[in-house]
């Protein structure tokens, strides 16, 4: 060690050793034991903004500051994103102490720090000097964002893009709108920022951080659009009022859609919610072998129509589902489901310039074209072929029903075949066959005919004999069961009461579609 240093060190022990000497006996001993004696009260003279805690514990200071926050709770934050605004409590915000340790700070005022200044603290203190730590206010960032994004839909203004308009054969382009944005992030940093350095305390407007979003696609662009690209239409002309107008109003929900380069269109989220509110009434829908009456029964044959104008369009699928059970309208596997979010059908525009979807109804046929730039090979041809690969044949199964009167032998569910099917596409050019490959996959569920037979008032000894002649499943021991014991156990010449399901007790499929008497009709919703 160099002389200067050795002198320098001597010189700090003399006066470290000095100011201990000269401190009050209770000050060194507390230097002493400082680090194993815990404080339970704030020293008398301490304050927290302006409110004496002199004599408290770190839970009562706490409650004085949590007291202070309350003070702003009828404050009113107005949180602005261009044209549109919110407003906001001192709760919504996450208003809360910046110096979250002031009640640290003030339990421990004259305890804790360098020894001149724990020295200087605890002579104020005795000379009756007050200590103020003031509360610093700030906003919670994750609150204030959680906030913002359960008001972003009142916020933020999605832009529309730019379009077209189909009218009388021809296009009308339809200049878009500009949207707004808030970034989430970073205006929740503007409010707690404010909050800490501008916010006097009474009610105060805050602006939020936006961003423009520009309408996709250009005049220019749309000009492109004009040919072609796919067609297909289904007969709905036999379905009921209910269904007829489902089916006409999922078609006026997609028509007019544009999908620029790289978009992906979702049916589901184009055309639910499915209620009498978005347009729709109750019809017959498949839902877990059985037919059910839904808001939005026959959605699934719009999104049938379309998906085959989106094959022949060869866009790109996306995802599509197959029905639990078979349909009449299209042949197997060229049928795209819609259950909710668990069977949608989406497509993407796979081109190099926008398509243009159109979708209409007309006599009780449903229409769908997709037009576009056509840049494929007049000479090829695609042609998609459904092929049967099984067949599952349904049975006739008998149940007792108590809810029916003994002797009443009614069909409460009429049969489906089953079937697993593919699809082929073939491509020709200049009518030889080019390519040969399978599409897509589907499987059909077969379903019962199910036939209940009534136990209702029968006697104990009619209704055990009545389930004894149904667990034999054999149409005859049933029926010459039923004609024995539904007047009491005398036989008549009677074969019992039959009776067939009206049209809307017939198999359906889980917010899907049923179908409509014997003839198989798509229904489905959610």
């Amino acid at each position: 060690m160099s002389y200067k240093k050795k002198v320098s060190w001597i010189c700090g022990l003399i006066l470290t050793a000095g100011m201990l000497a000269f401190l009050p006996a209770d000050v060194r001993a507390e230097e002493e034991t400082a680090d194993t004696t815990e404080v339970a009260t704030i020293p008398e003279h301490i304050s927290i903004s302006g409110q004496d805690v002199s004599g408290m514990t770190a839970e009562q200071a706490q409650q004085v500051v949590n007291d202070y926050l309350k003070k702003y709770g009828d404050v009113e934050f107005t949180l602005v994103a261009g044209e549109k605004s919110v407003t906001a409590d001192g709760e919504d915000i996450g208003l809360t102490a910046k110096n979250s340790d002031v009640v640290d700070k003030a339990l421990n005022y004259g305890k804790k720090g360098h020894l001149a200044e724990r020295y200087k603290a605890g002579k104020d203190l005795e000379e009756g000097v007050q200590k103020d730590f003031s509360i610093s206010l700030t906003a919670d960032i994750g609150t204030a964002r959680a906030y913002l994004e359960s008001k972003n839909a009142k916020l933020s203004i999605k832009a529309v893009n730019n379009g077209l308009m189909r009218q009388n054969g021809k296009f009308t382009y339809v200049a878009g709108t500009t949207g707004v944005t808030v970034l989430m992030d970073k205006s929740a940093v503007a409010i707690a920022d404010f909050i800490a350095a501008q916010w006097d305390g009474s009610d105060a407007t805050i602006p939020l951080v936006t961003e423009v979003e520009e309408p996709k696609g250009t005049q220019e662009e749309l000009t492109q659009v004009k040919d072609v690209l796919g067609s297909y239409s289904t007969d709905f002309s036999t379905s009921a009022a209910g269904r007829a107008k489902n089916v006409k109003n999922g078609a006026e929900k997609l028509n007019g859609t544009v999908l620029y380069p790289g978009d992906t269109l979702s049916v589901y989220e184009a055309v639910s919610p499915f209620d009498e509110a978005n347009g729709y009434a109750l019809a017959g829908s498949y839902e877990n072998g059985t037919t059910v009456e839904t808001y939005g029964g026959g959605i699934c044959q719009v999104s049938t129509t379309l998906y085959n104008a989106v094959m022949r369009a060869e866009l790109e699928i996306v995802t599509r589902a197959a029905h639990s059970m078979i349909v009449n309208y299209v042949e197997p596997s060229m049928d795209a489901a819609i259950a909710g979010t668990a069977k949608d059908f989406q497509f993407k525009n796979n081109k190099e310039t926008p398509v243009y979807i159109e979708g209409y109804t007309s006599g009780g046929m449903l229409y769908f074209n997709i037009y576009g730039k056509e840049t494929r090979d007049p000479n090829r041809k695609v042609i998609y072929q459904s092929e049967v690969t099984s067949q599952t044949d349904p049975v006739t199964e008998y149940v007792t029903d108590a809810s029916l009167p003994v002797g009443t032998i009614k069909t409460t569910q009429k049969s489906h075949t089953g079937y697993t099917a593919r699809l082929w596409k073939i491509v020709t050019v200049n009518g030889v066959e080019e390519s040969r490959k399978v599409y897509n996959n589907s499987k059909y569920k077969a379903s019962n005919k199910i036939v209940s037979v009534g136990t209702g008032s029968a006697t104990p000894e009619a209704a055990a004999a009545i389930s004894n002649a149904v667990a034999t499943q054999d149409e005859a021991t049933i029926r010459a069961a039923v004609d024995q014991w539904k007047n009491g156990g005398v036989t008549t010449p009677s074969t019992g009461t039959v009776t067939d399901p009206s049209n809307n007790q017939v198999p359906a499929e889980g917010a899907e579609q049923g179908p409509n008497s014997e003839t198989l009709q798509d229904t489905g919703v959610r």
